[in-house]
This record gives structure tokens, sequence and C-alpha cells, in this order.
């Protein structure tokens, strides 16, 4: 699941990294110059103002994706170190089991 996770955090940042560069392109450009916007196999005209505000809306929404990513990482972190912490109690309990057993052992 953790992997999981991970993976969909990296998309996010790539996806995050494209869009940035998108926006920087779009900066700049003029009003007069023509944008297109790729919707299956055709390109249509946009303006500049709505394809700039496509790409901050697309900006805000994978923002607010990384965000929830990184809780659910957190949580999935915390999750694995108190599983860690509950087997070093077990190792922990199994080995002087095994000790106060050899101890028993000797005294018979």
């Amino acid at each position: 699941e953790y992997n999981k996770v991970l993976s969909q955090r990296q998309q996010l940042d790539g996806q995050l990294n494209e869009n940035i560069m998108v926006k920087k392109e779009l900066d700049i450009l003029k009003e007069e110059n023509d944008v297109f916007k790729l919707i299956g196999p055709v390109l249509v005209k946009q303006e500049l103002c709505e394809a700039k505000q496509n790409v901050d809306k697309r900006m805000d929404y994978i923002k607010s994706e990384l965000k929830r990513v990184d809780d659910l990482m957190s949580t999935l972190d915390k999750k694995l170190d108190s599983q860690r912490d509950v087997i070093d109690k077990l190792q922990q309990a199994f080995q002087q089991a095994q000790i106060k057993a050899s101890i028993n052992q000797s005294k018979s």
C-alpha cells in the first residue's frame, strides 16, 4: 500500500512540474499570440487568459492531491512505526523467554 501511495506521489510531482513549465511558457506569451488546446485528435484555439486559468486550476488541484497523499503517507509511516515497535517488543520477549528456557534446562 505504501508503494502505491509513493507511486501516486511521484506521478503528482511529475504532473506539477509539467504544469509549472506550461505556466512559464504561457507567461512568456502576449495576448495576441495564439494558444491551442489538444482535445482528442484536434487542436482547438483557446484564449490565453483561459489557458492560464486552466493551468492554475490544474496546479491547485494537483497541490491539494499532493497534500492528501502526503497526509496519507504520514499516517502510513506512523502505522509502520507502531508495527515496528510491536515487533521489537515481541522479539525482546521471545529472546527473554529463550534465555529463561536455556537457564531452566541447564539447571535440570
